[in-house]
Order: C-alpha cells, then sequence, then structure tokens
C-alpha cells in the first residue's frame, strides 16, 4: 500500500499542505512540535517520497549533480565528495558524479547530467587548474571546485597555493633552516603558484628568494607520477655539493617519499641533517613515513562543503574567486 500526504494528514488533523511543508520544506509556518509530529507520522506509515512527483512540481530532483574532470581518480576525491554530501544531505539532497574524461567533452557530460533534472550542478578537477566552460554552459554550472574558470563567469574554490607555500617555507625557516631547497611540480598551476610564495618566504627573511633552488621532480615538461624521476639525482647531487640543504620542500608527498629514500641513500638523518616538508596531506603516506611527513593538508572536504552551501543557497551569489586556506599537519621531519 503506497501512502500518500493526505494519509499523514488525515492522522495528523492538519492540511496536505502542512504535511508537505514539515517533510519537504515547503512555506507552510508551524511549531517545531507539529513539523516532529507530522515526521514521526510519516515514519511509522512508512511514507515514502515521490521523487518524480516532487520533480514535476519543482522543476528538479533534489539531487546535486558533480561533472567530475578526472576527479575520479584522484586520491583526494573522497575528500571533496565527501564535503560536498554532507552538506547535500543537511538539505535532504543527494549528489551523483558523472565523469569527464578521455574523448567526452564538457558539452556533452553537461547534457547527460542535465537529464537527471538536479537542482544544481557543481565542475570539480582532479587538481588545481583553470577550466574553459563554452559560453552557453557558464550559466548552468553553479560552481566550480578545485578549478577556475578561465573567464571568472562561475564562482570558484580553488586551494590558496601561495599562501600555502609561504606558510611552509616560513616554518621551516622558524624551525632554524636556512638553506632550503625545492623540488616542485613543473608544468602545474599549482607548482608556479607555490614557487612563489616559496620565493616571497625566503625573500621576507633575507635568504635570497630569487636565487634560491627550484628543482623539477620529473624529467617530462608537466609533472605526472608515470614520469621518469629526477629526484635520486637531484637529492645526490645537492648533497655531494659545496652548499647542502638543510630542508627540501617537496611538491606532493609522493616527491617526499622519494627524497627519503634518496636521502637514506647517502646517509642523511631526517630531519637532524636534512629536514622535509611537502604538500597534500595524502595520509596513507604522509603518516607511514620515518619519521613521519610535515605536510600541509590540501582542503578538499572545506571546498566540497563550502560548494554545497553556494549550489543551495537562495540567493545566487556574485561570481568570484574563493581561495581556502591548506592546514598544516606537524609531524617529526622538521
Amino acid at each position: 500500500m503506497t501512502i500518500s500526504l493526505s494519509d499523514i494528514a488525515e492522522r495528523a488533523g492538519v492540511s496536505v499542505k502542512t504535511v508537505s511543508g514539515a517533510l519537504h520544506g515547503g512555506s507552510a509556518r508551524m511549531s517545531e512540535e507539529t513539523r516532529q509530529r507530522i515526521k514521526e507520522i510519516a515514519e511509522e506509515l512508512g511514507y515514502v517520497t515521490n521523487l518524480a512527483a516532487r520533480s514535476m512540481r519543482q522543476g528538479w530532483m533534489p539531487l546535486i549533480g558533480v561533472i567530475a574532470d578526472e576527479l575520479i581518480t584522484s586520491p583526494f576525491a573522497t575528500e571533496i565528495i565527501r564535503g560536498l554530501d554532507g552538506a547535500a544531505r543537511a538539505s535532504d539532497m543527494a549528489v551523483f558524479a558523472m565523469t569527464l574524461s578521455g574523448s567526452r567533452d564538457v558539452a556533452s557530460v553537461v547534457e547527460e547530467v542535465r537529464r537527471f533534472r538536479p537542482r544544481a550542478i557543481a565542475y570539480a578537477a582532479m587538481y588545481h587548474k583553470t577550466v574553459t566552460l563554452p559560453e552557453e554552459f557558464a550559466g548552468t554550472v553553479g560552481v566550480m571546485i578545485n578549478c577556475r574558470e578561465a573567464s571568472d563567469r562561475v564562482t570558484s574554490l580553488v586551494p590558496d597555493e601561495v599562501g600555502a607555500a609561504h606558510e611552509i617555507t616560513s616554518y621551516l625557516i622558524d624551525a632554524g633552516r636556512r638553506n632550503i631547497a625545492f623540488i616542485n611540480l613543473p608544468g602545474l598551476l599549482a607548482g608556479d603558484l607555490r614557487e612563489i610564495g616559496f620565493r616571497q618566504a625566503m625573500t621576507e627573511a633575507g635568504l635570497d628568494g630569487a636565487g634560491a633552488r627550484v628543482l623539477p621532480a620529473v624529467r617530462r615538461a608537466t609533472y605526472s607520477d608515470r614520469a621518469p624521476s629526477l629526484v635520486h639525482s637531484h637529492v645526490t647531487e645537492l648533497m655531494s655539493g659545496p652548499h647542502r640543504p638543510d630542508a627540501i620542500l617537496c611538491g606532493n608527498d609522493r616527491v617526499a617519499m622519494e627524497v627519503y629514500a634518496a636521502l637514506r641513500r647517502v646517509g642523511a638523518e631526517i630531519p637532524d641533517d636534512v629536514a622535509v616538508a611537502s604538500f597534500d596531506n595524502q595520509v596513507d603516506i604522509a603518516s607511514r613515513l620515518d619519521p613521519p611527513l610535515t605536510t600541509m593538508a590540501l582542503p578538499h572536504r572545506a571546498m566540497g562543503r563550502m560548494a554545497a552551501n553556494i549550489l543551495l543557497a537562495k540567493e545566487a551569489v556574485p561570481a568570484e574567486v574563493r581561495k581556502l586556506p591548506f592546514q598544516l599537519v606537524e609531524r617529526l621531519s622538521v
């Protein structure tokens, strides 16, 4: 037997409009006691929201669609989706994702997402980058997560890469490290911005920021996990030269893992001889290294929560770029 709003209204002695307001967030005014009583009756009777009928009335389903730009392959996808889903569930919404990768273009994926009539659509990227949305879809996507829309027509939530690099470099300097080398991620926007923050902090400390050593982690022009690594050769050369570093900042935790191994090969102790710090806080790596790695945690979960709040806000927000801070995770490598 299918339970309707009328069944609940009859049991509660209220109107159907009041029941709808209590269960679906309508405009009907009522006391919290009445709202709770209606919800208890609905649960007792086994009422299940008819999403198709609700969609016909509202023009949308209680869903947030995510265009996932290779996001699902990222180790940080869980954090973005968890933040987004947690905030969405608080508003009785669910989250689903469609992957953008390979030969699929943005337009086809947007149209596929729109077929489900979601309440709102987000675009989330695997890594911090700039994305050009087709003109006709700039008003369809409500927020960009971990990426920036090229023309700034959509509110974008991005990590504050410059601020994070400045903070971790200053942390190394405050710990007494003066000769800091940076093995960075070439060809990535995050790497370019982190280099700016690194050099700013070095300059402010009077440590020749312009001349500070910044080296590419891989041989290719653009960093990837599969590119031939230069980390071992860099560390060997750094530690055999006349100006041995007392700290190495790494572009991410995977690079840091390689730096640990390379330092051990040349007989250097962490952190006594060389401090090591990094970005990302990929916990499976950072917490298991010996000693555990000090690193800057990306604000992925915070970006997911903020994205849901923006998408579900009653008033549209003006398009802007919001930079979210990293969190310093202090362990034992500094």
